[in-house]
């Protein structure tokens, strides 16, 4: 989902794709489950986030750091993080005291707990944002665990029914992605927990990616040349992260963005005023298969309403 959804390289900046990702909202009532059900964020008695209140910290990858949508932000080094990324909107909406982001392209869940070098230096764990103080966590990670960046960039072909990844990642009767997707999620199920140990009284969402791929197994040939038997596999793959990280959130009592669902038809395939995410060549700013403007806005608007039904 990085080159073919940005390799971290394509353009000569660092994101690392998939990156694909996650919001936060946890919940200490008894209702939580049922809430859950419904996608809804429950709320901490006695916590806000809004009107000069509360502090916003927000995690993840380069699908959170939306490299190339807006003017650059310096801080963490070498993320490519733009001004305009979702949770920036997010935060002009909601207005907390602080607000706070490190989320960073080509993050992993081992960079929310350990340190990232990127090419212009050192970050520290990103975790180290969230602290007692903080009220509101938003995280969007797992893409870059899964390896959709590296394998994408295999994957291209000029055979239109060809599927060279699949084949490969599957070789032997192992799905070596949904191995990958298993382990994120157990990763970020302890990430979770220890957010609720640095925050007890936080609101914790995790946010999910949006689609990438259309329905039709032809994609978008030959603009995205990847075949059909490879865009189905991906395609699914990233559906079965989505799933993951909703169950790994709501095992942890932490509420989930459905983004797929918002961003149904706007793939990268869809027309150009439709697309939140941009293909192997972008028509608008935004780095390759990585989200632009739109999706940025889309994704916020989806965690204010997420946030508000609390």
């Amino acid at each position: 989902m990085t080159q073919v959804a940005y390799n971290e390289r394509v353009t000569q900046r660092r994101t690392g794709g998939g990156c694909l990702f996650l919001v936060i909202v946890l919940s200490v009532l008894g209702i939580a489950y049922h809430l859950w059900e419904r996608g809804t964020a429950v709320t901490p008695a006695g916590v806000t986030t809004s009107d000069g209140t509360g502090r916003y910290v927000a995690l993840g990858d380069s699908y959170t750091a939306s490299p190339g949508t807006g003017r650059p932000v310096g801080a963490p080094a070498g993320c490519d993080r733009s001004d305009n990324n979702y949770p920036s909107l997010l935060a002009a909406k909601l207005r907390p005291a602080e607000f706070v982001d490190v989320s960073c392209g080509g993050a992993t869940t081992e960079h929310l707990t350990g340190e990232q070098k990127t090419r212009d230096g050192t970050n520290a764990p990103q975790l180290d944002a969230v602290d007692g103080d903080t009220t509101l966590v938003t995280v969007g990670i797992g893409g870059n665990d899964v390896g959709f960046a590296g394998f994408a960039s295999q994957c291209a072909t000029q055979v239109q029914t060809a599927s060279p990844c699949k084949t490969q990642l599957t070789a032997g009767g192992r799905d070596q992605l949904a191995e990958r997707i298993t382990a994120a999620a157990d990763r970020l199920g302890g990430i979770l927990d220890q957010i609720r140990a640095k925050a007890a009284s936080a609101r914790v969402v995790v946010v999910g990616y949006p689609t990438v791929l259309p329905d039709d197994d032809a994609g978008c040939w030959p603009v995205l040349p990847v075949g059909a038997g490879d865009v189905a596999y991906f395609r699914d793959s990233l559906k079965r992260l989505n799933t993951a990280l909703q169950d790994t959130a709501k095992a942890h009592e932490a509420g989930f963005a459905d983004m797929s669902t918002a961003s149904k038809g706007r793939d990268m395939c869809s027309a150009a005023n439709r697309r939140w995410v941009e293909g192997p060549t972008p028509s608008v700013p935004a780095a390759p298969l990585h989200p632009n403007a739109r999706g940025a806005q889309g994704m916020a608007e989806v965690l204010e309403k997420l946030l508000k039904l609390a």
